[in-house]
């Protein structure tokens, strides 16, 4: 294994519609990057990371909203207030008289729907099992702004290696201009050397062009994520040569991956769904009372009422129901057991591939870049004793710079591999915590 790296209106205060334009402006505005007085470690840019994002809030309302109708889901439905006018005449001598005719009344009630508290319960559990789906989100939020964060810090930490490798680059195709020029003037040498030297130093500033193009876009992304100033330097790599992951016990660790965690509260919202649909087979009663007030030369009178549907069809309704929830709950474990499956195979993959680029790597260290100082070595020799060109120097330090380059951009693939590997999981709690 290896170590990867207005104008002013008459009467008014000119001051206030300043301010308030200020104010607004300043609303507007994006909130400037902070200054960092450390170099930033990949740690605490997952951290600044976490803190930053306006994605996990928005799941703690979620969670509060969800918790909230929890509650308001326990309770009795509102009693409903009834009034009006029974038997009123329409016609005849008492036409629109409310109190001509005995049977005439004036009709005041309330009703209340009696829901039984298993049933509210029920209604409860499943707004609580959606909360927990929102916890579960929430984690699943956070290991993946943790996982791209580490994604941003890796591609800024190794562009910025391979730009300071071109520009290392380009200072010695300038020294090698020198000395080509030299030594033509001195006619130990051809124009077509000196030609190919400037040839060497166009190529190379054209490189050290591109790769500070991809140091500022790593800056970039790497500050959206964290806030920071995206000129804040970075802290030396943390270790990379092994993985929190055990390929023994993959099923199991991936058994908590957090999309799994979301499809298992998903599961229990169907479960929830399903014995509710089976508690409304039995239906609720209401119960109504009324006073009515009739002429004064009449008696009042009181009412009483129990209202039960009549559920006549229930083999095509409340039966059909149920088994549609349970078809629910039978497509939500699928949906869990086909995701699990998608992980463990990506994941083993993905091991493969890391361990893949270890051993790649292992090989450029070990192999092929002393291999490249070492034909430098041998151009130069050559060079300074009459027996080769300056051509072949130059071709010698551009392999040489080739390779490293070409380990740094293995390394960067290889660190991409074990970020998504690592960062699975959120590397700290949940404020929230997860449901079980």
């Amino acid at each position: 294994m290896f170590s990867l790296f207005t104008a002013p209106v008459a009467g008014r205060n000119p001051v206030r519609p300043i301010r308030a334009g200020l104010v607004c402006l300043t609303l507007l505005l994006p909130a400037p990057a902070f200054a960092l007085d450390y170099p930033l470690t990949l740690a605490e840019a997952q951290r600044l990371a976490v803190q930053h994002s306006r994605q996990l809030p928005a799941q703690d309302a979620a969670i509060a909203a969800a918790s909230e109708m929890a509650v308001a889901a326990a309770q009795l439905p509102d009693p409903v207030l009834k009034a009006g006018i029974d038997n009123l005449p329409a016609s005849g001598p008492e036409r629109f008289s409310t109190g001509g005719d005995f049977m005439t009344m004036r009709r005041v009630g309330i009703a209340q729907e009696l829901t039984r508290s298993a049933k509210r319960q029920l209604r409860s559990e499943r707004f609580e099992r959606e909360a927990d789906k929102s916890r579960a989100a929430r984690t699943a939020a956070q290991a993946a702004i943790e996982r791209d964060t580490a994604l941003a810090w890796l591609e800024r930490h190794y562009a910025e290696r391979m730009a300071a490798l071109a520009a290392e680059q380009q200072a010695q195709a300038s020294i090698e201009i020198d000395a080509a020029d030299g030594a033509y003037r001195a006619g130990r040498s051809s124009q077509a050397d000196l030609l190919a030297a400037r040839s060497a130093l166009s190529l190379a500033m054209d490189r050290g062009s591109e790769m500070q193009r991809r140091v500022r876009s790593a800056r970039t992304i790497l500050a959206r994520w964290t806030g920071a100033d995206p000129d804040a330097p970075l802290a030396g790599q943390p270790a990379m040569d092994a993985l929190a992951l055990d390929p023994t016990r993959l099923d199991a660790q991936l058994a908590h991956h957090p999309d799994v965690a979301v499809l298992n509260r998903q599961e229990d919202i169907a479960v929830s769904e399903a014995k509710l649909a089976q508690a409304n087979k039995t239906a609720d009663w209401s119960v109504e009372v009324a006073f009515q007030q009739r002429g004064s030369a009449y008696s009042n009178m009181v009412s009483f009422g129990v209202s039960v549907p009549l559920q006549w069809d229930r083999k095509n309704r409340q039966d059909r129901e149920h088994a549609a929830r349970l078809a629910l709950v039978e497509q939500a474990k699928a949906e869990r057991d086909e995701v699990l499956r998608e992980h463990l195979a990506v994941t083993r993959n993905l091991i493969g591939e890391w361990e893949n680029g270890c051993e790649r790597y292992a090989r450029f260290e070990r192999e092929l870049i002393p291999l490249g100082r070492e034909r430098i070595q041998a151009a130069l020799t050559a060079y300074r004793g009459g027996k080769g060109s300056l051509s072949e120097v130059l071709a010698a330090r551009r392999g040489e710079i080739e390779i490293r380059l070409q380990a740094l951009q293995l390394q960067l693939e290889t660190a991409r591999l074990w970020a998504r590997l690592n960062f699975l999981l959120p590397t700290t709690a949940p404020s929230h915590g997860s449901a079980p």
